[in-house]
């Protein structure tokens, strides 16, 4: 077992992670209620606070009883690695057929998630892509209807197992949107955005009144942040920001991150990096306004590409952990195989093996940001120190164990009660 009294607190080497961690005085109480004196006490992280998360989709065959040998390696990559999912409820999948809904097969997914102290999110629950075909059949005041229903059941019926929503995607865009006529840009282009995201928000906190809900968009211009502006003005409740990164056409880069989590943080939300993806392949030319118009049959992973990846992941992990404001960050596929445009954005090659970003990305926050159990012994009052990221911990003494929290950062003091 590690000690750890004699080295300087985690995290405390990167002065840019300081908000992330904290440094407790634990005090350790018997199932009596009195302090623990003099005994050796074994402290180990559970999990972080800050949201590390990738898309569940490609677990829903698994979760369902669909397994093989390589979706057995796959659903083992993705807990070593994640401890947050977000499920696809893209309505013209999700309800191609009015009435008949595909709950019973997210349920089943959602649970496998949460038995393993997955924490979930639902995406979308208003969205003008994937929309199913039997919309285009009703007038628009119906259209709002049938909206507003889907908010209500899948909130409802998800309710305790997911209780965060993207609850509207992509507005900027959604009234204008172009490329094929939908039933949710039709009500967009007469209601207004936000109308729409009125419609989203309250429809889903009537439902879940605890729910957290966000507003998520790939458009960092400031025709975001005007659009967030007239949200807080018409007082409609927003609880987290959501900001799409796909970065197929390059990796962003510390400056320009840094300069687009300063505009957003002055609304003072929190903010989830919702969609990242880094290529381990050829880029996309950078003339390209929407990445749908990139298709391509064949698009490689590449050992330069898959170098770069490694090392811009972990740049851009370190620049999310290095803002207060960022509370979480998705990434958008674990495997190459089923990625968004055939692209190599995974972390994972098609034949099961982990690309050097895995690797970064995993040593990152189950190594150098975590706390591995460590044997500690209590002073005459039942004190240790305990120095982590904040998360979820244990500490256990003989057979008695119990839970305990780190939520503030910098100096506090913690008690847990051994059962």
């Amino acid at each position: 077992m590690h000690h750890h009294l004699d080295h300087a607190p985690l995290g405390a080497a990167d002065p840019t992670l300081q908000h992330r961690v904290a440094d407790v005085t634990l005090t350790v109480l018997g199932p009596d209620g009195r302090p623990l004196a003099d005994t050796p006490v074994v402290v180990e992280q559970r999990r972080h606070a800050f949201l590390f998360g990738c898309t569940g989709f490609e677990l829903i065959g698994h979760a369902n009883g669909a397994s093989d040998a390589a979706t057995e390696q796959l659903a083992d990559q993705w807990l070593d690695l994640f401890d947050a999912a977000t499920l696809p409820f893209y309505w013209g999948r999700f309800e191609p057929e009015r009435g008949k809904p595909r709950t019973a097969g997210l349920l089943r997914t959602a649970q496998w998630f949460a038995d393993r102290g997955v924490r979930l999110k639902g995406h979308p629950l208003v969205w003008h892509t994937v929309q199913p075909q039997w919309l285009l059949e009703l007038s628009v005041d119906e259209i709002e209807q049938a909206q507003r229903d889907r908010i209500h059941r899948d909130v409802r019926d998800f309710a305790g197992l997911i209780d965060t929503w993207d609850a509207i995607n992509e507005v900027v865009i959604m009234p204008v949107f172009d490329k094929e006529d939908n039933g949710i840009t039709r009500l967009a282009w007469e209601r207004g955005r936000l109308d729409m995201i009125k419609l989203a928000f309250e429809s889903a906190r009537e439902t879940n009144p605890g729910a957290t809900l966000l507003l998520n968009d790939f458009d960092m211009s400031t025709a975001y942040e005007c659009l967030i502006e007239g949200v807080i003005e018409a007082g409609i409740q927003v609880d987290v920001l959501g900001l799409q990164s796909h970065m197929h056409q390059g990796y962003w880069g510390e400056e320009k991150t840094l300069r687009i989590l300063e505009r957003f943080s002055r609304f003072g939300l929190p903010i989830h990096f919702t969609e990242s993806t880094l290529l381990s392949g050829e880029l996309m030319p950078p003339e390209i306004e929407d990445l749908n118009d990139h298709q391509v049959d064949s698009w490689p992973s590449t050992p330069e590409g898959e170098e770069r990846q490694a090392d811009e992941i972990v740049r851009h992990y370190r620049t999310l952990m290095s803002h207060p404001s960022v509370h979480g960050s998705t990434y958008w596929g674990l495997p190459d195989t089923g990625a968004w445009l055939n692209a190599p954005a995974g972390l994972i090659r098609p034949d099961g093996t982990p690309k050097p970003a895995y690797h970064a990305l995993r040593k990152l926050v189950r190594e150098d940001w975590w706390l591995a159990p460590t044997t500690l012994v209590t002073d005459a009052d039942g004190r240790v120190p305990v120095s982590g990221f904040l998360g979820d911990y244990a500490v256990t003494a003989g057979d008695r164990s119990a839970t305990f929290a780190l939520t503030t950062a910098g100096a506090g003091t913690v008690s847990a009660r051994l059962a």
